[in-house]
C-alpha cells in the first residue's frame, strides 16, 4: 500500500501553485499630476488667456507706435482713433532719414553707450570678484554702501553733477555724460557680477594657485570667461541705461554732444504742436538697436556655465 502525503494546509498550497503559475501583476503607476493638469481645458485655457494679456500688455505700446507711424498727419487725432490705420504713409520715416541731425544724434549715443558698457564691465568686475573671493577688514560695509547708493534719486544729483562738471570744464563733453551714466550702473553690475563670480567654485582658483597662475592670471583666464553671462548681462545693462537716458543727457551736454532721446524731443515737439507720426517713428527705428543686441546676445544670458566645472 502507498501513502500519499497531503500538505497541512491545502490553502496555502492552492496559493503557491497559483503563484506559480500566473504571472505577476505589474503594479500600476501613478500618473503624474502635471498630466492631468494638462489635460484639463480649464487650466490650458487660463494659461492661454494669461499669455495673451501679458503680451498685448508688452505689444499693444510697439504695434501702438507703428500704427502711428504709419497714419498721415491729418488722421492722427481722428475719433475715435483706428487700430487698423485706412491709409498708410512712408512719410515720417523719409522725413526722419532725410534729416541729417538725427545721424548726429545717433553716432551720440552709440558712443556714450557703448563707451559706458565697456567701462561699467570693466570697473563692476574687479569690485565684484573682490566682495566675492576676498575677505577683509570693511568688506561689508562698503557692499551695503554701494548697494544704499541706488536708494538715492539719481535726479538728486544732477545740480551736483553739473556744479562738478562745470568746474573742470567737462559740460557739454561725451566725459560728462559716460562718468554720469558710469556712476549710476555701477552698483548693480557689481552686485550682478558678485553673484555670478559666488557661483564659482573655490577650488578652481585653488587648483589654479597651486599651478602657479598669479591673481591677475585667474581672474583673466578662468574667473571672467566662466562669467561671460554675467559679463554680458550687465554690459547690456549698462548699453541700455546709457541708451534710454533723457534728463543727464539734456542737461549735461548741448545740442553737438546730446544722445537721441533728448535730441528727438527737441527736434519733433515744439511748443505749439507736435509732429506725432514723425516721432513715433523715430523711437520705433531707436528700438531696433537695443532689441537686436538682445536677440544676438541672448545666448549669453543663460547661466549655469560653471556646473560641472568641479566633479564632486
Amino acid at each position: 500500500m502507498t501513502a500519499t502525503l497531503l500538505p497541512e494546509n491545502p490553502a496555502a498550497s492552492a496559493g503557491a501553485t497559483a503563484a506559480q503559475v500566473l504571472p505577476p501583476r505589474k503594479a500600476r503607476k501613478p500618473r503624474p499630476a502635471s498630466a492631468e493638469r494638462r489635460e484639463r481645458p480649464g487650466v490650458r485655457i487660463a494659461a492661454w488667456l494669461t499669455i495673451i494679456v501679458f503680451g498685448g500688455f508688452a505689444l499693444l505700446p510697439v504695434y501702438w507706435l507703428l500704427v502711428t507711424s504709419l497714419t498721415p498727419k491729418t488722421d492722427v487725432f481722428a475719433y475715435p482713433p483706428k487700430l487698423f490705420p485706412t491709409e498708410i504713409s512712408f512719410e515720417a520715416y523719409t522725413s526722419l532719414f532725410s534729416n541729417p541731425q538725427l545721424f548726429v544724434y545717433l553716432q551720440n549715443s552709440v558712443i556714450v553707450s557703448v563707451i559706458t558698457a565697456i567701462l561699467s564691465v570693466l570697473v563692476s568686475a574687479y569690485m565684484g570678484y573682490s566682495f566675492s573671493k576676498f575677505r577683509y577688514t570693511g568688506r561689508r560695509a562698503l557692499m551695503y554702501f554701494v548697494l544704499a547708493s541706488q536708494m538715492f534719486p539719481q535726479a538728486l544729483l544732477l545740480v551736483t553733477l553739473y556744479t562738478v562738471f562745470a568746474a573742470y570744464n567737462l559740460l557739454n563733453t561725451y566725459t560728462a555724460l559716460v562718468l554720469s551714466f558710469t556712476t549710476f550702473t555701477l552698483p548693480l553690475c557689481v552686485w550682478m557680477l558678485k553673484g555670478f563670480f559666488d557661483t564659482i567654485p573655490d577650488e578652481l582658483i585653488e587648483a589654479a594657485r597651486v599651478d602657479g597662475a598669479s591673481r591677475l592670471r585667474i581672474i583673466h583666464s578662468i574667473v571672467l570667461p566662466l562669467s561671460a553671462p554675467g559679463l554680458v548681462a550687465a554690459g547690456l545693462f549698462a548699453f541700455v541705461r546709457g541708451w534710454n537716458d533723457f534728463i543727464f543727457a539734456l542737461t549735461l551736454a548741448g545740442p553737438e554732444k546730446q544722445t537721441l532721446p533728448p535730441g528727438l524731443v527737441n527736434t519733433y515737439v515744439g511748443e505749439a504742436s507736435t509732429a506725432w507720426p514723425e516721432l513715433m517713428a523715430a523711437s520705433l527705428v531707436v528700438s531696433l538697436p537695443v532689441a537686436i543686441a538682445f536677440i544676438l546676445l541672448q545666448r549669453f544670458l543663460v547661466g549655469g556655465m560653471t556646473a560641472g566645472a568641479v566633479k564632486g
